[in-house]
């Protein structure tokens, strides 16, 4: 599939399932909790409490602190997500996107469900005048790596530097 969610419910040219997204609401808070689960333990990070992933979204929800999407897929349900933080580039002097989350479920692979995600917050970054998109992954994941160089994104050269200050998950 090429990622795009088909319009009117048409299935892409090559027979693949279409993909829906979805801006995340309140409703959408245990499929979209179950998913970043799933993203958390693919990044091994332990979680004390087990309610606190969903606790975490739906407060960034309620604040509008983030952008949640969410991908479906008919048949298999919602297989993806994807979460974006808006702040500023002081280089560009404009708006600037982070894309914090980016996950799609074993279930939902393959399914264009990533690219459409990807797509998606590239679209609506543009139109909200956004300068670039910023995304890290790990340096082993390469499956992401090659999805977002062959959706435009560059590799930069600059160093990462982080400082843990500790505290609960």
């Amino acid at each position: 599939m090429n990622g795009r969610a088909p319009q009117d419910g048409i299935e892409d040219p090559a027979g693949a399932p279409e993909v829906r997204l979805r801006t995340a609401a309140e409703g959408d808070l245990d499929a979209a909790a179950a998913l970043f689960r799933g993203y958390l333990d693919f990044y091994e990070v332990e979680v004390d409490d087990p309610d606190r992933p969903r606790a975490f979204l739906a407060e960034r929800i309620a604040n509008d602190e983030s952008l949640v999407l969410l991908a479906e897929v008919p048949g298999t349900g919602t297989v993806g997500f994807a979460q974006v933080y808006r702040t500023f580039s002081s280089l560009a002097m404009r708006p600037a996107w982070l894309l914090g989350d980016l996950y799609v479920a074993p279930a939902g692979r393959r399914s264009g469900a990533g690219r459409a995600l990807l797509r998606e917050v590239l679209r609506r970054a543009a139109e909200a005048g956004a300068a670039a998109v910023q995304l890290e992954t790990a340096y082993d994941n390469f499956v992401a790596q090659g999805l977002y160089e062959a959706e435009g994104f560059v590799r930069e050269e600059f160093h990462l530097y982080l400082r843990d200050l500790g505290g609960p998950a």
